[in-house]
């Protein structure tokens, strides 16, 4: 037995024709590449375990060199063994300091595939 769809069901949609519910039409991006969208804005600051558990995550796979919680609460951070020393205020930038790190890991993997 074949079903038939129902006068006026709509039976297959054109692709990006449709968005996720409330967010409208879909887009692509200007590049032909995967759209990420935007970060959206914390409710709350990082605490500083955290902040370490980022630190940990990135020198754990080599996206930073070290990271190390002084005793003022400022975390230093070297990205290459020869690089200059970064100073952080606190576990804002450090956490900061990771969202960007997985944005440029995004961005840059989905061009070179």
């Amino acid at each position: 037995m074949r079903l038939k769809p129902a006068k006026g069901q709509v039976t297959c949609l054109p692709p990006y024709s449709v968005g996720w519910p409330g967010l409208g039409r879909a887009t692509t991006p200007c590049d032909g590449g995967i759209a990420i969208p935007a970060r959206n804005p914390r409710t709350r600051t990082p605490s500083t375990a955290e902040a370490g558990a980022w630190a940990e995550v990135l020198v754990r796979h080599q996206l930073l060199h070290a990271a190390v919680l002084a005793p003022n609460g400022q975390w230093l951070t070297q990205d290459r063994p020869e690089s200059p020393v970064r100073v952080l205020d606190g576990p804002a930038a450090m956490v900061e300091l990771a969202a960007d790190i997985q944005h440029r890991i995004r961005t840059t993997r989905n061009r070179t595939r």
